[in-house]
């Protein structure tokens, strides 16, 4: 009687444990299989853009073609025709030139305001940096009508230097909401350390906060280097010259004739254009990741 008495107790433990062991596996089983669903949701369009790039026109055009499968052989005519028969490597270059400059413009702008926002404290600083990120809100549509004015009075329509003009009115905004929360984060005695030791204001920056945010400076600068390089509604409205196009919509305009789409060579255009901010994706995630959760945080 004693024994069982001694024994019973212990059985309460092991079974909540097979209890938690069992919801744990449910709980695992449950994730897994809403996670390989997204996959599958997310990853359909790329895989169809690709099997649709290495399609033959012909097999295209047949209603019978399975339009997920390649059945009659793939081929690279639509890669060598975006290549050879249009201006894809002008489209390129000039986005190229274009992202690089608004990501240079975008860093240097958010990072000196949002040093003077969340550190030099004035009057109406924090009216400022409220208004600072309503901005962002706005949406293209509405600015890009009064930006032609803009654009047009400084001579650089249809010219693809105005994009460096008007992106930097996207990405500087939100790119300094994004700095003024990482740089609050950081500890004000590093600062004040720093100002007894008799640096000035641009040292601290240059020496303390930017080696410190560099995660956040990577996440502003992987935002605004997306932005510039995907944005279509600016150069559709300022660009026309096949030589100044960028490749949102130089890739556009130059394989859709009317109601006739060259959807192979459309699928690689897109392709190759989504291909670098893949690459900087995939080598930056954790930069990006670390920047935008470490400025969501205080001390």
């Amino acid at each position: 009687m004693t024994t069982i008495a001694a024994v019973a107790p212990a059985a309460k433990p092991l079974k909540r444990r097979r209890s938690l062991a069992r919801d744990r596996r449910w709980a695992l089983i449950f994730s897994y299989f809403f996670l390989i669903l997204f996959a599958i949701f997310f990853l359909a369009p790329p895989y169809y853009m690709v099997v649709t790039s290495l399609k033959t026109n012909r097999e295209m055009v047949e209603i019978t073609s399975n339009p997920w499968l390649i059945m009659q052989g793939f081929t690279l005519e639509h890669y060598k025709n975006l290549i050879e028969n249009t201006d894809f490597l002008i489209f390129f270059k000039n986005t190229i030139i274009v992202t690089l400059c608004v990501v240079a413009i975008t860093m240097v702008i958010s990072v000196l305001a949002a040093f003077s926002l969340s550190r030099m404290r004035f009057f109406g600083s924090t009216a400022i940096a409220t208004g600072v990120f309503l901005t962002y809100l706005i949406p293209d549509s509405l600015l890009f009508i009064p930006l032609f004015q803009v654009v047009k009075s400084f001579g650089l329509l249809n010219n693809y230097w105005g994009m460096v003009l008007v992106y930097p009115t996207l990405t500087v905004p939100f790119c300094t909401w994004i700095m003024i929360g990482y740089f609050t984060s950081i500890p004000k005695e590093l600062d004040e350390a720093a100002l007894i030791d008799g640096a000035g204001y641009m040292q601290i920056l240059l020496r303390i906060f930017i080696p410190v945010a560099f995660p956040g400076i990577i996440a502003a600068m992987i935002f605004a280097f997306t932005v510039s390089w995907a944005a279509f509604i600016y150069p559709m409205a300022f660009l026309y010259r096949s030589d100044q196009l960028v490749l949102t919509v130089g890739t556009v305009t130059s394989l859709v004739r009317a109601d006739v789409f060259q959807w192979g060579s459309l699928m690689a255009g897109a392709l190759l254009a989504a291909a670098p901010p893949l690459v900087i994706y995939a080598f930056l995630m954790d930069y990006y990741i670390a920047g935008l959760t470490s400025g969501a945080t205080k001390g």
